[in-house]
């Protein structure tokens, strides 16, 4: 099925990037057409149109993020370029489905997915909030990523098997003292 789609906020990413492995293993080529998105299945293709001057690519998906609270869609350099939005950073969009990857039929109810609710370069404060949340949400996981800036200590709260679930439990965690934000991720 496709068709579906978001409207939000895009970024996108470059130099520091370049060269380094994705969330699907494959090396990140910022002069070709991909994206970062937070829960589509890797090989999803999706057209992206800017709501502000109307110009539009087709990405496909090979890694996980953007991983900043209302941050849609992160682009490569080429991407961005395609739209214009270089210079300005960011760029409200319209994100909709084209073509799924063999064997993926559901938009986002099927999958394994997570909640996302902190990343610190000191491993002891994520430890801490691991903490914090293991007593009343149980599966509180730790996963490590090396990032341009150094590493990253990404704090995770559950994996569950759709969309659905995973946003409930993301509105639960942000009334919890402590979680500045929480979104939904998919693991795989």
């Amino acid at each position: 099925m496709t068709g579906e789609s978001e409207t939000g906020l895009a970024s996108w990413y470059g130099d520091p990037y370049h060269g380094r492995p994705t969330a699907s293993g494959e090396v990140y080529d910022m002069n070709a057409y991909t994206a970062a998105h937070r829960t589509l299945a890797f090989d999803t293709w999706v057209r992206v149109t800017s709501l502000e001057n109307n110009l539009f690519t087709t990405v496909r998906i090979n890694d996980r993020g953007p991983f900043i609270e209302g941050r849609l869609i992160d682009l490569s350099r080429a991407a961005a370029e395609a739209l214009r939005m270089i210079g300005t950073g960011t760029m409200l969009v319209r994100v909709e489905v084209v073509k799924r990857p063999e064997g993926v039929a559901a938009p986002v109810g099927t999958g394994l997915y997570s909640v996302q609710v902190g990343a610190f370069q000191a491993e002891e404060n994520a430890m801490h909030l691991q903490a914090d949340l293991v007593r009343q949400y149980g599966d509180v996981f730790i996963e490590s990523f090396d990032g341009p800036s150094g590493r990253f200590y990404r704090v995770r709260v559950g994996r569950l098997n759709t969309y659905e679930e995973a946003e409930e439990l993301a509105l639960g965690l942000r009334g919890h003292p402590g979680v500045t934000s929480a979104f939904v991720v998919r693991l795989n």
